[in-house]
């Protein structure tokens, strides 16, 4: 009985130290590192003497640099516990423009950081009337819209900058924003130049958000929801339109722009395809009307004839709650070559023709509704996919220079005048940023401000055409 016991007992503590190497296996591969309770590996880390943040659970290193500061090469200053060492090694000169990783072993154990630097802005905020601006460091331009009937001729921007920086016009001044105006920004007798735009919605313009419900007020997808509550918010002369509506005959001919955000389902709905419905749209546009088609509503290009019979988008995917993921990159778009295009002036870039929209960390669907070139379609690049849609491909994602990946954002038709449609169908544009499959809310989106400003330019160029 006591050898059957001592057998056991022995049996039961493999077991169990079995149990507890795994255990802490797992949690090792969780934490980055060989052991979770391992010390502090970076005690102290500068750039220019400036002390960066470090927080020892994540690994992340933030440092905030002074305006004007040059972070392409930089020798860090980095103090490590007895025995660390890095790799890379960080005994010389680095670009800290991206993220920089490295890793840092001390025996056996090691740990990952990540090193995010940012530069001040010159100015820390623009406001007018209480409305901020946009200020973007990389295109040097400040823009904002103000209500309705603003008079531009005669306004005070209250303007606050970093220290050791100053602006002309100076803050408090009376300025005519009626065209484009220069501020002058010197910081250590060096000057730069930023170009305020102020301007203002056109006047009585009416834009009508079209849905499936039969009032605003019966909307159901909260993506929709937010971007519908954004319009009427923004524009004085925002109405509701509903499919069965125009099926019944709605007089369209006091409406500027048709917006139709769908973000519902992968397939439109079969409404949308009434004969009744499809005509009057159709003649909307003939008649001078314009159309912005996002989200899965991209597809609608189609039915309408805006662009050849099965030439609309033919890559169509995405999630619907309670699925989704996180991702921990930010998404953007590109547009180079078409940085001067009216729907993308006053964005935040990160870099020439290059913007974000979804951040990093958000709960995303990524409901998508593009065109894919490449493999499909036989368009092969954008030219190919230009001579055959007869659209303007004005952006693709983020990594895609040459726009012959994908078409993102495009406007129809491709000649000089009367391109009345612009559609916007990538994953990252959205609106509203769902909880998480565990049911915790999604952190905010810090590019939002992006999605705002293409729609509202697109609102805007639209009904200039």
């Amino acid at each position: 009985m006591k050898k059957a016991l001592n057998k056991y007992w022995t049996k039961m503590s493999i077991v169990l130290a079995m149990i507890f190497m795994i255990t802490a296996c797992e949690n090792s591969f969780e934490t980055g590192g060989l052991d979770v309770s391992s010390p502090s590996n970076v005690l102290s880390f500068k750039l220019n003497g400036v002390s960066g943040n470090i927080d020892q659970a994540t690994g992340k290193i933030t440092v905030v640099m002074p305006y004007g500061s040059d972070i392409t090469a930089i020798k860090p200053e980095v103090v490590f516990v007895d025995g660390a060492t890095s790799n890379p090694e960080l005994n010389s000169a680095m670009n800290f423009t991206n993220p920089v990783k490295f890793r840092v072993v001390n025996g056996n154990l090691y740990k990952d950081y990540t090193v995010t630097t940012t530069v001040l802005s010159p100015i820390k905020s623009f406001t007018i009337n209480g409305v901020a601006a946009t200020v973007n460091d990389i295109s040097k331009t400040i823009n904002m819209t103000l209500p309705e009937n603003t008079d531009l001729t005669a306004l005070k921007p209250v303007i606050e900058v970093t220290t050791g920086v100053t602006i002309s016009p100076a803050s408090g001044a009376t300025v005519d924003f009626t065209n484009a105006v220069t501020f002058v920004i010197t910081s250590n007798g060096k000057s730069v130049n930023y170009t305020a735009n102020v301007g203002v919605p056109v006047t009585g313009l009416t834009v009508a958000f079209l849905g499936t419900a039969a009032t605003r007020f019966g909307i159901t997808n909260m993506d929709e929801v937010t971007a519908s509550n954004w319009l009427f918010d923004n524009f004085p002369g925002a109405k509701y339109i509903s499919f069965e509506s125009i099926q019944n005959g709605a007089d369209l001919s006091d409406i500027d722009v048709i917006w139709w955000h769908f973000d519902s389902a992968a397939n439109l709905p079969s409404v949308a395809y009434n004969p009744a419905v499809t005509n009057a749209l159709k003649n909307f546009r003939t008649n001078g009307g314009n159309l912005l088609l996002t989200s899965f509503a991209s597809q609608y290009v189609d039915a309408l004839g805006i662009v050849p019979l099965g030439k609309g988008p033919n890559n169509v995917f995405g999630d619907f709650p309670p699925n989704g993921f996180v991702d921990g990159n930010s998404w953007g778009m590109s547009f180079v070559g078409h940085e001067g295009h009216p729907i993308f002036q006053g964005l935040t870039t990160f870099e020439a023709g290059k913007a974000n929209l979804l951040q990093s960390g958000t709960f995303r669907l990524n409901h998508t509704a593009w065109w894919f070139l490449p493999e499909w379609g036989g368009y092969n690049n954008g030219e190919g996919w230009r001579n055959q849609t007869g659209g303007t491909n004005l952006a693709s994602e983020a990594w895609d220079n040459e726009l012959n990946g994908r078409v993102t954002i495009a406007e129809f038709p491709n000649t000089s005048t009367n391109k009345n449609v612009i559609v916007i169908s990538m994953g990252a544009y959205d609106w509203y940023n769902e909880t998480n499959s565990s049911g915790v809310p999604s952190q905010a989106n810090e590019f939002i401000t992006n999605i705002k400003l293409l729609t509202q330019n697109s609102i805007n160029y639209l009904a200039a055409k």
